[in-house]
């Protein structure tokens, strides 16, 4: 392939060439982006001064195209900017019609817009509602928890959740899918604590729903754990001809994990254990299993021994 050898006054001709150039292209961008020109964005809706006796839900979706007088510079930077503000429209118009134009709001929206980046229009222009009674009703508050504990450490009593209840409002056809409502994520690692924390219900995402309160106090009791045994007699059940029957041995050793703070008040009166004479009745077995049918709350079975029992019946 041919090489073209250029002289030292060649290239620098070429190299002034290729300079000029690339400073005119940037002057010609930075003129056209310096030039105020309109461009259209997605911008999302939010509302305010909703009816208060009318339920209503929107025919159409939570977004419109907003017309924006501005550079090409912000066109550009709006483009890579997602978190732009949405717009609130006032829903006062609502109680005596079933619609709200949006362009007649343009003064109060470019309030909160920047000067620069005034909305001149939006499509579409105008909002149509359906509306339906207002009913209200009370659901329970969900927890969705994340929660770490550190080692030996646990739930150690009822979590609480104040208030249990919370009121949402809004449409009945709606209302009757709700049953309850969710928290946002409590979110903990290595918690070897009680933890007492407020918490943001999840957010209403329809126009036409109220929900009341917005957060929730959460208690969730933490303890450290230990292990304790306890010797507990075996209670025979299912003795229904009222046989001698013998078992061996009469108790067994159950071993477990509480919280330290309730150590000292767990005594064999709060478990029972027992074996069932129909599995030998019924099912032939010649040795009867152990099975704990009272267990205090937040007690972790660890093992029981011995597991199965030795019997004799007396005719």
């Amino acid at each position: 392939m041919a090489i073209v050898k250029l002289s030292a006054t060649e290239r620098r001709r070429l190299s002034a060439f290729f300079t000029c150039l690339v400073l005119a292209v940037l002057a010609w961008l930075f003129t056209t982006l310096s030039t105020p020109q309109p461009y259209t964005i997605q911008e999302v809706l939010t509302y305010k001064n909703a009816p208060q006796k009318r339920a209503f839900h929107s025919l159409q979706p939570d977004t419109v195209n907003a017309t924006v007088q501005g550079t090409g510079w912000q066109m550009l930077f709006s483009s890579m900017n997602k978190e732009s503000k949405p717009i609130t429209i006032d829903l006062s118009t609502l109680e005596t019609r079933n619609y709200v134009v949006l362009n007649s709001q343009l003064k109060q929206i470019n309030l909160n817009k920047d000067i620069t980046q005034q909305i001149i229009s939006i499509d579409p222009d105008t909002l149509y509602f359906d509306f339906s009674n207002r009913l209200v009703k009370k659901v329970p508050v969900q927890l969705m928890l994340g929660i770490k504990y550190r080692k030996q450490f646990a739930v150690s009593g009822n979590m609480i959740i104040k208030p249990a209840y919370i009121t949402v409002s809004g449409p009945t056809e709606r209302l009757k899918q709700i049953n309850l409502w969710k928290t946002d994520s409590l979110l903990k690692t290595d918690v070897s604590e009680t933890v007492n924390t407020r918490i943001n219900l999840q957010s209403v995402k329809e126009g036409n729903l109220n929900v009341y309160p917005k957060t929730v106090q959460v208690i969730i009791p933490v303890d450290e754990f230990t292990e304790k045994t306890l010797d507990l007699p075996v209670k025979l059940i299912n003795n229904h001809n009222y046989d001698n029957v013998k078992v061996f041995p009469q108790r067994v050793k159950v071993t477990f994990t509480t919280s330290l703070n309730r150590y000292p008040d767990m005594t064999e009166e709060l478990f029972e254990a027992t074996a069932d004479l129909d599995l030998w009745r019924d099912h032939g077995y010649t040795t009867l299993p152990v099975k704990l049918t009272r267990v205090p709350p937040f007690c972790k079975i660890v093992k029981i021994s011995p597991t199965n029992i030795d019997f004799i019946i007396k005719k």
